[in-house]
């Protein structure tokens, strides 16, 4: 790794928003840590990045585990000797389930990954970062449009996402002691496998299913390495970045 190099961590860096990101973060010039459940996506992903004259190394982490994630950020810490960024973004969508038909292994399961995952990560980050010199760093959680407003019969993972909104403001205010910003995206219909549903119709507060538009994934991307980019003086404390015609705005 060059010296001049930041160093970048992005979890659910396998598929979806962590692989676009991933990728745009090494185009900005970071070396990139790429952390996820299995190995062979993130490889893909680091042969993305390394066809592209990018770094980046892979480590397998099971957010939902405790001594899984703390050994992939000492791994981190081994490799790369500091972290500069943490895109904390593994999560796992709920699908719409009623509320009297919920059952609590599915519930402890989203919390697991959504809420404790996000925690587990951001907590291994901000270990680093704070011991770390010169110190400090920056945490970017990816909340979501549902941070703000529910989907019909998605209790738990809109729980979740409001969830992480604490979790990003008491870091923020936490960190302001050891340098460590934090922030968080609230993200809208990016197109990527998982929302390929929406084509087909999403359930609506009115009780219709209708087709959503998407947007390109890579705007979210270039929103996240903006974010990132920025000195530690500065802080993008919550972005919104969204489908433009998506029922957001007056959702309901």
């Amino acid at each position: 790794m060059t010296a001049s190099k930041k160093v970048a961590a992005v979890t659910g860096a396998g598929s979806g928003i962590g692989r676009a990101t991933a990728v745009a973060l090494a185009h900005a010039g970071f070396a990139v840590a790429l952390i996820g459940r299995r190995i062979e996506p993130l490889l893909e992903t680091k042969e993305l990045i390394g066809n592209a004259g990018g770094e980046a190394h892979a480590y397998t982490g099971d957010v939902t585990d405790a001594a899984s994630v703390e050994h992939a950020f000492a791994q981190i810490a081994q490799t790369f000797g500091r972290l500069d960024v943490l895109f904390n973004n593994a999560g796992r969508n709920a699908g719409a389930v009623p509320l009297e038909d919920y059952e609590v292994d599915f519930w402890n399961d989203v919390v697991a990954t959504n809420l404790t995952g996000v925690f587990l990560c951001a907590r291994a980050a901000y270990r680093l970062m704070k011991a770390q010199s010169p110190q400090g760093g920056r945490i970017i959680n990816n909340g979501s449009i549902s941070a703000h407003s529910p989907r019909p019969h998605t209790i738990a993972y809109s729980a979740t996402k409001h969830a992480v909104t604490g979790i990003t403001r008491s870091i923020a205010l936490d960190g302001r002691a050891y340098n460590i910003a934090c922030s968080q995206i609230d993200i809208g219909n990016a197109a990527t496998p998982l929302t390929e549903r929406m084509n087909k119709g999403v359930l609506q507060a009115d009780g219709r299913l209708a087709p959503e538009v998407r947007m390109d994934v890579t705007h979210v991307a270039n929103a996240v390495v903006h974010m990132a980019s920025l000195p530690l003086e500065a802080n993008v404390l919550n972005m919104t970045i969204m489908a433009s015609a998506m029922p957001f705005v007056g959702r309901g």
